[in-house]
Parts: structure tokens; C-alpha cells; sequence
């Protein structure tokens, strides 16, 4: 009995020392990623907006950055990388002057941007020279895909940082993937990570707005700005029911991209 007593004093003793033990912090971010987007165009838009914001979240959490989504685009007016390292656009891009001067300022600043798909879209590029012409380098939208497919893409430059885990060549996940006036190539600031391999051909499921051949650029960045362009973010929907038939993380080499690309925007080593 008194063994017993002895035991169930010391067993005490052990929880009260846990319970008062101090609680280890949780590591700070590593950096604060802030994601933009519109929400309210294209059911395929609107649908790769929802999963990017359950996906980012779980994303950050493994590999310890903070990640934040808005709609009010106004925060980037006076938007400065102190506050968040890496901009994200996820469906849109900025629209008033007041927008657009303040994300030139952030970039120049040193800030650090990953865009898709339709962040890059215009016909008129005359009305952001700057992001369009110089940033992207893409000039106007020429032409797209249809329906939404995967396709196979080649990666070009390994010594970057985001495609060092890729395979020379992989099987992207679906998307509708557009086309530009600029040929990236000919941008001595533009560096092509990877584009459309030529075993893609067709490419799209209509033969009225499907590729052939031709030079297709998916992934890049330029020199000039710590920044990525990925041209995928738009899932194959049933548009009757605004149901999605596809995830735009549904491969996993291509989040290897995602995940590694941001880790060198926010500054962190790859995996």
C-alpha cells in the first residue's frame, strides 16, 4: 500500500513539473505571403481561387511561412516588403493607378511577386506598359487552349532555384494555356524555366482554338525582379453545374515548382 502511495505521489509530482513547464513558442514565419484575388470571374477562375486557399494554408504550415488572401487589392497602394515578402495574384490583376503604382514601388523595393494564368491576361498591354511589356514581357494575349488539358512540359533552365527538383520533362496538371504577341525568348531579362514540349501536340481538345507546334513558354522569370510567372491556374469545369473536373494541384511535380519557387521568393532554402 504505501509502495502505492509512493507511486501515485511521484506520478503527481511528474504532471504538476508538465504542467508547469513553460510552453516551447512555435518558430516565427520564415516569411508572410499575401494572395490576391477577384473571386467573382469565370467559375474555372473562381474554382482555382478556393482551392489555392485551402491549399497555400496547409502549404505554408509544412514549410513554415504565414500566408494571407484578400480581395481588397487596395492594400497594395502602399504595400511595402517589410510587411509581406512575397505578393501573390491569383485571379486578377491590379486595375486603378493607385493599385499599380504601389506594386511597381513594392517590386522595386525588393518584394517578391508569383503570378498566374490570368494575372498576366490583356489585350491592351499600352495600359500598363511597365507590368505587361517589361515585367512579364508578354505584351498582349494572342491566343488560347480549348478545352482545358494537361500537358507535357520541358523544363529549360536547372540552375534556378524552382526547377531543381523537376524531371527534364513532366505531366503538368490541367489547365487552359495561353499564348502571347512578345516572344519571351528574344527578353534578355526573361528567363524560360519551362515550356509546352512538343509532345503535347495538339494541344487542346477543340481543333478551332488548339496548338500545333510552335514555342510555348509555361514558367519564367525575370532578372531584373525577384519574381515568377506560371501559366496555369484555370480548372476544367462542368459549367452547367459550376462543378470542377480538375485541380490545379493535382500534380504533384508541378507543386514542386510551386512550393520551391516560393521558398526562394520569401528568401527560405528549397527542399
Amino acid at each position: 500500500m504505501r509502495k502505492f502511495a509512493v507511486q501515485l505521489a511521484l506520478l503527481f509530482v511528474s504532471c504538476l513539473a508538465l504542467a508547469l513547464a513553460p510552453v516551447t513558442a512555435q518558430a516565427a514565419p520564415a516569411f508572410q505571403v499575401l494572395a490576391f484575388y477577384n473571386g467573382t470571374y469565370d467559375p474555372a477562375h473562381i474554382s482555382f481561387v478556393k482551392e489555392a486557399n485551402q491549399w497555400f494554408p496547409k502549404t505554408a504550415s509544412q514549410h513554415n511561412f504565414g500566408y494571407t488572401a484578400t480581395n481588397d487589392w487596395n492594400r497594395l497602394n502602399s504595400l511595402q516588403p517589410s510587411q509581406y515578402q512575397v505578393v501573390l495574384f491569383l485571379d486578377d490583376l491590379p486595375q486603378t493607378s493607385a493599385q499599380r503604382a504601389g506594386f511597381e514601388r513594392y517590386m522595386n523595393a525588393g518584394g517578391a511577386f508569383l503570378g498566374f494564368h490570368v494575372a498576366a491576361f490583356t489585350t491592351d498591354p499600352s495600359t500598363w506598359d511597365w507590368y505587361h511589356n517589361r515585367f512579364l514581357g508578354t505584351g498582349a494575349f494572342k491566343s488560347n487552349t480549348w478545352g482545358p488539358t494537361t500537358a507535357t512540359l520541358k523544363v529549360e533552365n536547372r540552375p534556378h532555384p524552382s526547377i531543381t527538383r523537376l524531371p527534364a520533362t513532366f505531366t503538368s496538371s490541367v489547365s487552359e494555356w495561353y499564348a502571347w504577341n512578345r516572344d519571351l525568348r528574344k527578353n534578355p531579362d526573361i528567363r524560360i524555366l519551362a515550356s509546352v514540349d512538343p509532345v503535347s501536340f495538339p494541344l487542346g481538345t477543340d481543333p478551332n482554338q488548339s496548338w500545333y507546334s510552335g514555342y510555348y513558354p509555361i514558367l519564367w522569370t525575370n532578372a531584373k525582379y525577384k519574381m515568377l510567372y506560371a501559366n496555369f491556374g484555370h480548372n476544367r469545369m462542368n459549367y452547367e453545374t459550376n462543378q470542377p473536373l480538375s485541380s490545379t494541384f493535382g500534380s504533384e511535380v508541378q507543386n514542386r515548382f510551386v512550393i520551391d519557387g516560393l521558398l526562394w521568393l520569401g528568401g527560405s532554402k528549397t527542399s
